[in-house]
């Protein structure tokens, strides 16, 4: 009579302890890249559309649609040379006439700045950086972001409903606002410089990371990580603010975790990028590991 030998159980599958899940908490300059990929834009527009700028005395004189022949005298080093300009249907643009013979004239010089004949730009490239500016530095979560756009919305029909609204732009039209070429690069380039740095260097000194079982902790730039285990911990995702997160941030948000225990403790993460993705990720991970607990 054979007898079987009994085989062992199969023993559940090991959980894999090398996942992590990193949470890396951004400063408000991350909500900056409007104002930054704005004025590159501008500075393109303006380099290949805009116009050399010309100063001028403040008394000069614009002759629009002139006709006639002006005398020009140029001088190169030493010599002098006179030639006749035939003026047909220009613009023709004079400096102030000296107060005397000996005197000298005000005069105009051409410069190699380049700046757009469209004002609009200067004050399109300005209404941003001051949403930015306010968006950035005055919350407004869950129902106050609806309450804001629907005050706007009614805003603007009653005005235009009471015949104010033109009369404001009408107001605003003589509002302007002009940058040029070397203007836009020198601003958006040192932006987007700060904007990099932060963004890819200092901000990830401040993070959270998630593994089966335990969370690291760093909140400050040069600290040590902390460990808390994961048991009883929860997680919160407070409630998104509609123009900072969701225009700006492209779905980040903000992460409260609270550890479990006699000594628990609270740790706000701000502006996590795509929030709600991480948060499904690390329930799942919690989930997972009181399975393989049980």
């Amino acid at each position: 009579m054979s007898t079987a030998t009994p085989q062992p159980a199969a023993s559940p599958p090991a959980h894999d302890t090398r996942r992590e899940i990193v949470i890396v908490s951004h400063s408000t300059l991350f909500y900056w890249w409007p104002v930054w990929a704005l004025g590159f834009l501008l500075a393109l527009i303006t380099a290949f559309t805009g116009d050399r700028v010309a100063l001028v005395p403040n008394n000069a004189e614009l002759f629009p649609k002139a006709n006639g022949s002006l005398t020009v005298e140029q001088t190169k080093g030493k010599e002098k040379t006179t030639r006749t300009v035939e003026v047909a249907n220009q613009d023709v643009l004079v400096a102030p006439k000296a107060a005397n013979e000996k005197a000298e004239g005000l005069s105009l010089s051409l410069t190699p700045v380049h700046v757009s004949r469209f004002k609009n730009l200067g004050v399109l490239f300005t209404l941003v950086l001051l949403i930015v500016i306010f968006i950035t530095n005055v919350p407004l979560r869950g129902l106050w972001s609806v309450i804001v756009i629907i005050f706007l919305v009614a805003l603007v029909i009653i005005l235009g409903l009471l015949n104010i609204l033109d009369e404001i732009l009408h107001a605003l039209s003589f509002l302007d606002i002009r940058i040029s070429t070397g203007g836009y690069v020198v601003i958006s380039t040192a932006l987007f410089i700060l904007w990099l740095v932060i963004f890819m260097l200092f901000d990830r000194q401040i993070y959270m990371v998630f593994t089966p079982g335990q969370l690291r902790v760093k909140l400050e730039i040069g600290d040590a990580e902390t460990a808390y285990d994961t048991t009883g911990m929860t997680i919160q995702k407070q409630r998104s603010d509609l123009f900072r997160h969701w225009i700006l941030g492209l779905g980040s948000g903000d992460l409260i975790v609270r550890t479990a225990g006699a000594q628990g403790h609270q740790f706000d993460m701000p502006n996590v990028l795509f929030l709600g993705r991480r948060v499904r990720e690390i329930e799942d991970m919690l989930r997972s590991r009181q399975v393989v607990s049980g």
